[in-house]
């Protein structure tokens, strides 16, 4: 759920901070008061398009910040979160966007520098906006099928994953036999060109590590120099007359003179003799290094040759050896295939249509499914179109097949149809008239549907709109059915819908400063009478008309219990 949200600087908000209970949250005021400006935020703040029109004027930004609370650990943001290397802590996300004056936009999630495209896609997966005119994501045709596959996901999910294993099988052999039946001039050429790849590799004979020991044996000989030198001072520091051995030496003979006369000294002359020993095996090896180095000029153009030759092919065929050697081993199995194309483009074939059967019985299983699955959901909307007084309203969810074209979703193209009046056709759901009509369906899907997306908030702005009386209810129990299971956030000119709110925030403009600004204030009981008595009836609000504002909130707790 939304918890949080911060505005500043946005439109006519100069600073503005609302916290968002769960449930079913209203927001109601006077027209122009600023009530559709806070939808607006949360839309970009969900990735929608920005511009510098949003910014306050004579600001440099406009700031806008929410904190969800995600309580389910399976929610779809996770798995977004995840793909795009965003951490969420303690089920906390928090989106941020920054517009400037000149219309760019700074946005992070969780602190996290993103595109917003990344925004909108995280965005997406916690706020689902509805507005009296845009286009509702409902009315998306292509929406459709996945919104049947959500709803009957305890048997299409299984289905479906078995038959997306199967057509990447069968997409995988397809390309590999149209691959090979290209023209026989473009395979002769490609025949050509890894046969010579083949060869230049196979005789240079490479070795697993060659370049790292050869580039190690390099190094030896280009410091060949200053290693002797090293090893030549340190023989003569250590060997000869007045050098350090003879020193350590004759320290050694004192210490053994003073132990024969103090038992106890016997450790210290003990522990020199031991370091002259060692020392002295240090000379002696440091002399046989040297009598055995010998700097070979030969050598080391010999390596620099075979470095610059691994080098070529690195550059050629893949950034190691062992690389260069995989890809070798790829081409000797692709040069095989060519030069026995029609033996290979024979077993895709039949591979290839055995496949095709298994597909073909997967994709019938999938369709046969979500027939089924689509029986279930239209009865369930028609019951929801009764409640909601559209009982003469025909709703029909087409499943069109194309047993032949194999998509990634299957063989069904699936399509919502409606007919609103007696006697007219069945027309899709996307041309169908705006208005009340529309308000009314789109909240007879969402009411099912809100179950299956998993969407956090839901906001509806002034959805209920061109309705009144009877109708006006049942949208407000119909809302409120939503919110059960998600956070609702609408805006609402109907006292039915105010009536029904678990919190009432009031929307006002004030003059500070000589400027505009919008404030919220959460209602109390007495509050709410109020408001819901100036929606019943305008400015003048009469001790019957607060009767009539506690009847409304009495019915709406009534029918919160129903």
């Amino acid at each position: 759920m939304l918890s949080e949200l911060s505005i500043k600087n946005f439109a006519i908000i100069e600073a503005l901070t609302i916290s968002f209970e769960k449930g079913l949250t209203v927001l109601t005021g006077e027209t122009g008061a600023g009530k559709s400006i806070i939808i607006d935020a949360i839309h970009l703040l969900a990735g929608g398009r920005g511009s510098a029109e949003f910014v306050r004027h004579g600001e440099d930004k406009a700031e806008i910040e929410g904190l969800f609370q995600i309580d389910e650990p399976q929610h779809p943001v996770y798995l977004k979160a995840l793909e795009f290397g965003i951490e969420i802590e303690e089920g906390m996300v928090i989106l941020r966007r920054d517009i400037s004056r000149s219309g760019k936009s700074v946005c992070r999630i969780n602190g996290k520098l993103v595109t917003i495209s990344t925004l909108r896609e995280i965005g997406s997966a916690l706020v689902d906006i509805h507005g009296q005119h845009e286009h509702q994501e409902l009315m998306d045709e292509t929406r459709h099928l996945p919104l049947l596959d959500q709803f009957g996901a305890e048997e299409i999910a299984a289905s479906l994953e078995e038959y997306q294993e199967i057509f990447a099988r069968f997409e995988k052999t397809r390309q590999k036999l149209k691959a090979l039946s290209e023209n026989d001039q473009q395979m002769a050429h490609r025949l050509d060109l890894i046969l010579f790849q083949l060869n230049e590799i196979q005789k240079a004979d490479l070795k697993l590590h060659e370049d790292e020991e050869l580039t190690e044996e390099k190094r030896k000989l280009a410091n060949f120099e200053k290693v002797y030198e090293a090893f030549q001072l340190s023989y003569s520091a250590l060997n000869g007359e007045q050098k350090g051995l003879d020193w350590i030496g004759m320290a050694m003979g004192h210490l053994e003179d003073a132990g024969s006369l103090d038992s106890s000294y016997k450790a210290l002359y003990e522990l020199v003799s031991n370091c002259y020993y060692q020392l002295e095996d240090a000379a002696r090896s440091l002399r046989n290094e040297m009598d055995d180095m010998e700097f070979d000029p030969q050598r080391l153009h010999e390596i620099e040759d075979r470095l610059n030759e691994i080098n070529q092919l690195k550059r050629k065929y893949g950034r190691s050896i062992k690389e260069i050697l995989e890809y070798a081993a790829k081409i000797e199995e692709e040069i095989e295939t060519l030069q026995n194309k029609e033996t290979h483009i024979s077993e895709l074939e039949k591979e290839l249509a055995s496949i095709n059967k298994d597909l073909i019985l997967e994709a019938k299983e999938l369709s046969t499914l979500r027939q089924k699955w689509a029986k279930n959901l239209t009865g369930l909307i028609h019951t929801e179109l009764k409640e909601l007084y559209m009982e003469k309203t025909v709703f029909e969810i087409r499943i069109e097949t194309e047993p032949q074209h194999f998509s990634k979703t299957g063989i069904d193209h699936v399509q919502f149809y409606i007919s609103t009046n007696p006697g007219e056709p069945l027309k899709p759901l996307s041309k169908v008239a705006s208005g009340g009509e529309l308000s009314r369906i789109m909240l007879a899907l969402k009411s099912i549907f809100s179950k299956h997306q998993g969407v956090t908030s839901i906001i509806f702005d002034e959805v209920d709109t061109g309705v009144s009386g009877r109708v006006a209810q049942a949208i407000a129990e119909k809302i409120y059915k939503v919110s059960v299971n998600s956070q609702v956030l609408c805006i609402s000119h109907l006292p039915q819908v105010a009536a029904m709110a678990d919190t009432h925030l009031y929307i006002s403009k004030l003059i500070k400063g000589g400027r505009t600004t919008t404030s919220v204030k959460p209602l109390n009981e007495q509050e709410k009478i109020k408001e819901v008595g100036r929606m019943i009836s305008g400015t003048e609000i009469t001790e019957l008309t607060k009767q009539h504002a506690k009847e409304l909130l009495q019915m709406a707790e009534e029918n919160k219990k129903i």
